[in-house]
């Protein structure tokens, strides 16, 4: 096996040693690469690891040495994905349960940026580009995420401003960016718009001011929008989409799109 269809196997594994992913990208011999996570020069997701035995994902894990990102050779693929209901943000399930990967086939192994609840529907993108996917989840990059919201009961505007004010979880305080009451609804829905991704975060916001949740849809995800993309369906980002999502990053690599 040559060096390209190594780089290719390890690609398609969950997890790799540390060790051999660095020298499959050529940062230099295993036993250099271990002296290196020894002195504490490699990172993972921005922290210093200097155990021998780590593994990384080599799709999902940023890794860098002496603050240079290290990637392997690969073309990368953007995806967005209209989630329908009753689907698991997951590429398998051990019970057997409908995933996102059922409905998105291509060849590269992808996976979510994010999640959404299994009853939750509505935008997710999907990649195989790490370093992408951390920009998009990492809460310094303030990611905006909007949400339509089916209330149990019409909303009150004395609530809609507690919106705006910000919510205390038990995490700590959530800013809401944006929340506006959609007309011809009898009040009963909300857009609301949240730079966070904690789990069930917007179902969490309105029940802490009395309303339960009774259908979400995720209407935009970083300014992109399933417009045109039926539920279920799913498209490649195009070239403006993804410079579109890099803009302002760290990322300065130029990426093999596949559109």
């Amino acid at each position: 096996m040559d060096q390209l269809e190594r780089k290719d196997s390890i690609l398609h594994q969950e997890t790799v040693r540390l060790n051999r992913y660095l020298a499959l990208a050529g940062v230099g011999s295993r036993r250099k690469n271990d002296e290196l996570i020894l002195s504490g020069a490699v990172k993972i997701n921005g922290r210093v690891v200097k155990e021998l035995g780590t593994r990384v994902h080599p799709a999902r894990d940023r890794v860098m040495v002496q603050g240079k990102t290290v990637e392997l050779a690969q073309k990368y693929v953007y995806i967005l994905f209209n989630k329908p209901k009753d689907c698991i943000t997951t590429v398998s399930d051990e019970r057997g349960r409908t995933t996102v990967m059922h409905y998105v086939r291509v060849r590269q192994r992808v996976y979510p940026i994010g999640r959404l609840d299994r009853d939750t529907t509505g935008i997710l993108l999907l990649t195989n580009d790490g370093a992408l996917a951390h920009q998009l989840t990492h809460p310094s990059f303030e990611v905006e995420k909007v949400y339509r919201a089916r209330l149990d009961r019409g909303i009150v505007d004395a609530d809609v401003r507690s919106l705006m004010k910000g919510i205390r979880l038990r995490e700590g305080a959530i800013k809401v960016r944006q929340a506006a009451v959609l007309p011809a609804t009898r009040k009963t829905e909300v857009l609301i718009t949240v730079h966070e991704g904690r789990n069930h975060l917007v179902k969490r916001i309105f029940e802490k001011i009395g309303y339960d949740v009774k259908r979400l849809d995720r209407v935009a995800f970083a300014g992109l929008t399933t417009t045109g993309v039926a539920r279920g369906k799913w498209r490649f980002l195009n070239w403006t989409e993804v410079q579109h999502l890099k803009s302002g990053s760290a990322i300065k690599q130029a990426r093999q799109l596949d559109v």
